[in-house]
């Protein structure tokens, strides 16, 4: 009876996994902006209203329907599941529900990634390297459709892991035939399906590398029959993910976005990560560790883990959008490392305090199994998740907790002008076009916004070229019909419209300004190009050689 009540007692406390679970909401709201960061990129609005389109039409669409520039020309709508999920989050409990949905999918991320890295390791251990992918991975947090890719991608992870430790089904169903009926779920949620099947080919590689390189030929059959397993699985993920309503298009897709010039060259996310950002030295902490971890798997003969550190690491070199990736992919093998590396210091000749600090380290680690191992109610993870829904739906929530694109950085209140001119052909930033579409859709159409696959280089480019003032502006304008131009204050453009006689202000909230065209010009016919175009404005302004980055740089991508 006396044992019993102890053990009753430790099932309400919180277990390290709810630690894990709550990690992304303490970083959210403790260290970061709160809904403000997960919304601090609006293509959530298109997704929104994408779904609400396909949940009225009962289909998904081929067609734009969101623009006035390319009006009917072929879009599909690659994520339309996610879609038609945020939409019916929204109209069942508005943005509210969406932010609260993303934060739930970071959380269960954390925590399975957790209770990953916890098989090869102790729970601190686990848990701090959990602690530090959490804030490598923070540069990406937003309310969008790829946070289904993170999730998926750790559970491929840990079934990949199972069958490498020769725990091959799961209730009685092989894992490696499971994988491609999740695949085609992944593939209709996120375009991110590609990587569980890098996952499985990975894993596949260093089989196939064990096998070549063996001392002991006995073992080359049972490594490259392991290895065809993993192939063959990825095959069939790879063919399972063709059952989308877009067919092989989906893949013609993935492969022209991951390969065009453009993204790498002007969507910030598709850069490399800058080391003077906060996140760079969680990033650097990871690398580091990780090559570590693999120099030390590879002496032990085991490839895979080099082979999965190799992809994600360049991978999260080459763009800002991937550190989740490696982050999480990096966790469960650096863990098992240290892990590994702790247990052997206290018997390595190095200095006496090194040795006490990893027994006691270890000590304190064994406890913390003990403890941890008593089953829990995760009371703390449900508290959780009910305070900031609580917070989330308050009359008067904390300013980390409204559930509305910042009005500092949104056009708020022009809107509400703008939406007594639905005839209006407004041109504005690609990022405020999302805004236009979340807030003024289907009333309004836009010149741009966050799909730069769907407008193409060509267009993309005049568009740029509009936003820097670079000669030809009033031209593209023109052919375009535009009446109305909505920008932010420090705009590089909106100098320059202030020094036109053609454009007058007609609205200014220090957020953002319209322009209409002024009474000079009012009466000229829009779409004819007026002589003399360019000339006469502040060479400060017009620069050609630099862009507004605030607006040319910085949109982000599904």
């Amino acid at each position: 009876m006396q044992s019993s009540q102890p053990q009753f007692a430790v099932k309400l406390l919180p277990s390290l996994t709810d630690f894990a679970f709550l990690l992304p909401a303490a970083f959210l709201f403790g260290r970061m902006e709160g809904v403000k960061t997960l919304l601090s990129d609006c293509d959530t609005g298109w997704h929104i209203r994408t779904g609400e389109w396909i949940l009225s039409n009962h289909q998904v669409p081929v067609r734009d329907f969101f623009s006035f520039t390319k009006a009917g020309e072929t879009w599909y709508a690659w994520e339309w599941l996610s879609d038609v999920l945020f939409a019916w989050l929204s109209s069942r409990g508005g943005l509210a529900a969406v932010v609260l949905a993303s934060i739930l999918l970071l959380a269960v991320t954390f925590a399975l990634l957790f209770r990953l890295a916890r098989r090869g390791a102790n729970p601190v251990v686990a848990f701090l390297v959990t602690l530090v992918a959490a804030a490598t991975s923070s540069i990406h947090w937003l309310a969008r459709p790829h946070l289904f890719s993170l999730v998926f991608l750790v559970l491929f992870y840990g079934a990949l892991e199972r069958i490498r430790s020769g725990s091959i089904r799961f209730h009685g169903v092989p894992y490696l035939a499971i994988l491609p009926v999740a695949t085609i779920l992944w593939t209709n949620l996120h375009g991110g399906f590609f990587i569980g099947i890098v996952m499985i080919l990975a894993y596949g590689a260093g089989d196939a590398l064990k096998a070549a390189l063996a001392p002991d030929r006995s073992r080359v059959a049972p490594e490259l029959a392991r290895a065809r397993n993993y192939f063959l699985s990825a095959v069939a993920c790879l063919a399972a993910s063709l059952l989308n309503p877009y067919t092989y298009h989906l893949h013609q897709h993935v492969l022209e976005y991951l390969g065009d010039p453009y993204q790498s060259q002007h969507i910030v996310e598709f850069l490399s990560v800058s080391f003077h950002h906060p996140v760079a030295i969680f990033f650097e902490a990871l690398l580091l560790a990780g090559a570590g971890a693999a120099f030390w798997n590879v002496t032990r003969g085991s490839y895979t883990e080099g082979l999965l550190l190799l992809i994600w690491a360049h991978a999260g070199l080459l763009a800002s959008r991937n550190l989740p990736l490696y982050a999480i992919v990096a966790t469960p093998i650096i863990a098992s490392a240290m892990d590994a590396w702790l247990h052997r210091l206290p018997a390595m000749e190095v200095a006496g305090w090194l040795r006490r600090i990893s027994a006691r380290v270890l000590a304190i680690a064994a406890e913390t199994s003990e403890t941890d191992a008593v089953p829990r109610w995760h009371l703390a993870s449900i508290a959780g998740i009910l305070a900031i829904a609580a917070l989330l739906y308050a009359p008067a929530p904390p300013r980390r907790f409204r559930a509305e694109y910042d009005p500092k950085s949104y056009p708020a209140g022009a809107v509400a002008l703008l939406r007594n001119i639905p005839s209006a052909r407004i041109f504005t930033n690609d990022e405020w076009g999302d805004y236009l579409i979340y807030r003024l859709y289907p009333r309004t159409r836009v010149f741009v916004d966050g799909r730069s696959d769907f407008y193409g280089d060509s267009f993309e480019q005049k568009y740029l070229d509009v936003m820097n003032v670079k000669y030809g502006w009033e031209k593209t304008l023109s052919h375009f019909g535009i009446d109305t131009i909505l920008l932010p204050p420090d705009a590089a453009f909106a100098g320059a419209l202030k020094e036109s006689n053609r454009w007058r202000v007609v609205y200014d909230d220090g957020v953002a300004l319209i322009f209409r065209p002024s009474r000079q010009s009012a009466g000229d016919t829009i779409s004819t190009t007026l002589p003399g175009e360019g000339t006469g404005r502040d060479r400060e302004v017009t620069k050609t050689q630099m862009r507004d980055q605030a607006i040319t740089d910085t949109k982000t991508k599904t």
